[in-house]
């Protein structure tokens, strides 16, 4: 192998653990990501009423840790395969570096015996002056400079091979205390989904003594969803119906919302979706079917609900103890349900991520903080799930 293509060769495989390397570290960035959502699950959990009730609030909370924990599992063990096969490439390079040492020592020893090296070491000139034509000078001359050129050559081979060794060893150990580190973690979090799963086993127990207690409970609750869903869709056809044109300007801020599908932000800072947009079946109860015309998005207590867009407010809804807030986007609305209060009133121009709204915790249900979020184009009623940011 020449000089050149040695460097050529530790360049690539540079790059290949670097692109190894940059895995473990999107995966580690994952898993980092995971553990967030794991503690704002746990405060969820630290907000609920001080008892043992089991309540489905605490069920849904625990499925949700559950996944998360499923999920991080997952990212762990994808972490250990790309380290195992790091370590795998680096001690195979590793293996390589030392079998190329070892070529390039004997190569410099044979070098060392087979020429005029001792002559040259010991009087150069006496070697330049032994010449027996100019010609043979000459040659001599040149032979002396391409052998020094060579030599040098040789040494910094060996050199540099040393030195990548060194950094392959290094390399290698600090991947075996990564692998170490990630077993740990993946155990840990092992023996935590055991804890959940146990749990989780004994408030369905729970629950389902409580079925028909339960059943009546959220009916209850659809009828009053079903109520403002009402409320909701006749505003709208209403104001669709009375500005057959847009503007402009609304016509600009409708083309951002419909360019922004998927890239939306969320209308909270954190939490997840609790409730899925369209017909599911009940977490506990299985012949029991909600049907979702927007998605639940649970969060933290003194949570507010943010705008995903630029818009106008065009409604502030009250329905019983709670409010409701539409924000027209061109021919686009987004409906904020669920609200303690609001901060905004109708004809309100508001910004993206701008506070509409405090989130309402209910004391009934455990005291969990949920916002009702729609979405309409026009009167047509859109998944909210494809236009949030994943």
């Amino acid at each position: 192998m020449t000089f050149r293509t040695h460097i050529l060769t530790t360049v690539l495989l540079i790059s290949m653990g670097t692109l190894s390397a940059q895995t473990v570290k999107d995966l580690q960035r994952e898993q980092a990501q995971i553990q967030k959502e794991l503690a704002t699950t746990k405060q969820m959990l630290s907000e609920t009423k001080k008892s043992e009730t089991t309540t489905v609030n605490r069920l849904n909370l625990l499925n949700r840790d559950i996944q998360n924990r499923k999920k991080l599992i997952r990212s762990i063990g994808q972490e250990i395969n790309a380290l195992d096969e790091d370590m795998t490439n680096l001690t195979n390079r590793r293996g390589e570096l030392q079998e190329q040492l070892e070529r390039y020592r004997d190569d410099y020893a044979t070098l060392v015996r087979k020429t005029h090296y001792a002559d040259l070491q010991s009087s150069p000139l006496l070697f330049l002056l032994s010449s027996k034509s100019f010609q043979q000078l000459m040659r001599r001359m040149r032979y002396m400079r391409e052998f020094a050129s060579y030599r040098e050559q040789q040494v910094r081979q060996i050199r540099s091979t040393q030195d990548e060794i060194d950094i392959q060893n290094q390399l290698l150990a600090d991947r075996k205390a990564e692998r170490g580190e990630a077993l740990k973690a993946e155990q840990r979090e092992k023996d935590n989904l055991s804890r959940d799963e146990r749990k989780q086993q004994a408030m369905l127990k729970d629950l389902k003594k409580k079925e028909s207690q339960l059943i009546a409970q959220q009916r209850k609750q659809q009828k009053k969803v079903d109520e403002l869903n009402k409320k909701i869709e006749d505003l709208i056809r209403k104001q669709v119906q009375s500005k057959t044109t847009l503007t402009k300007e609304q016509q600009l801020i409708a083309g951002g919302f419909q360019a922004n599908q998927g890239k939306l932000p969320w209308p909270v800072e954190k939490g997840f979706i609790s409730g899925f947009f369209g017909t599911h079946k009940h977490p506990v109860y299985e012949h029991v079917t909600i049907n979702n015309k927007g998605i639940y998005i649970q969060t933290v207590e003194n949570s507010d609900a943010r705008a995903v867009y630029q818009g106008e407010v065009t409604s502030c809804i009250v329905l019983g103890n709670t409010y409701a807030v539409i924000v027209q986007h061109g021919n686009y609305r987004s409906v904020y349900s669920n609200l303690s209060k609001v901060y905004v009133k109708q004809g309100d121009k508001v910004d993206t991520k701008q506070a509409v709204g405090r989130i309402y915790s209910d004391p009934d249900q455990d005291n969990k903080t949920e916002l009702y979020f729609q979405i309409y184009q026009d009167r047509n009623l859109l998944n909210p799930s494809l236009w949030l940011a994943q």
